[in-house]
């Protein structure tokens, strides 16, 4: 029994980076995935309607979120779908995931973010790498970063905290596809894809100079998020559990 004991040890030191590596390709995959949907349709939308901000936006908000959805549910079950930095270190704080995994998740994702942009750029016939001169910086569009992370964030982790994890794909394309016009930044909500979108040059771009202030506001919005998730949803609980029992009809 002893050599089995061992054997067993060696096999799930030997499977254990296996496993990782190929939850970290997921994520990878993802998000360059992801960020391809965001910069590619950016890139058409300017083509196909040239001059018309607004219906350029929509067209980039349909379609990042229609892909979104797409992407976790086909990428979900092998990582998680984090395709997120925020995301994987809310989960780290909730104890989910360890420190190891936490970094390989967040490499994955900043690599597959650049990966995605430059496959878009290469779609369009640009340049493979062209640094973005679209400034967004100053404090009520930071702002919008900050509510944009909070309230994705606050979506996925109340919705799984709540038991409600079937319906987190399209709840979470349809809360990006609202805060890409109800939030002054556009809702990137992605440090990930903030990286990312600084390497195309295009409607969906960000100057490298803009990124910082936007990789910071996020991280600001995703911890006053976890604080939210925290006293809302102390415990998680079941799947398909309410915690208030109430009757709508008792509470008016």
């Amino acid at each position: 029994m002893l050599w089995l004991r061992r054997d067993r040890r060696r096999l799930l030191r030997v499977t254990a980076p296996a496993h990782l590596a190929r939850r970290a390709g997921a994520e990878a995959l993802g998000t360059a995935l992801l960020v391809c949907a965001v910069v590619g349709s950016g890139i058409a939308a300017t083509r196909l309607s040239p001059h018309q901000v607004g219906l350029e936006l929509l067209e980039n908000a349909f379609a990042t979120a229609a892909a979104l959805a797409a992407i976790i549910l086909a990428i979900g079950p092998v990582s998680g779908a984090h395709l997120n930095p925020a995301v994987t270190l809310v989960d780290r704080a909730f104890g989910r995931r360890g420190n190891g995994e936490a970094c390989a998740y967040i490499g994955a994702q900043v690599v597959g973010a650049c990966a995605g942009a430059m496959v878009a750029n290469a779609m369009f016939g640009l340049p493979l790498v062209q640094a973005s001169t679209h400034v967004r910086s100053g404090g009520p569009i930071w702002l919008g970063e900050v509510v944009a992370t909070f309230g994705l964030i606050l979506v996925i982790f109340g919705m799984t905290r709540g038991g409600e994890h079937r319906y987190i794909p399209f709840a979470v394309a349809g809360y990006i596809a609202g805060a890409y016009w109800f939030t002054s930044s556009t809702s990137f909500a992605n440090p990930a894809v903030t990286i990312g979108r600084t390497l195309s040059d295009s409607f969906a771009g960000i100057a490298p100079r803009s990124a910082p202030g936007f990789v910071a506001a996020e991280l600001a919005g995703a911890a006053i998020a976890l604080g939210a998730v925290w006293l809302l949803y102390p415990r998680p609980e079941p799947a398909g559990h309410f915690t208030d029992q109430t009757p709508l009809e008792e509470t008016a």
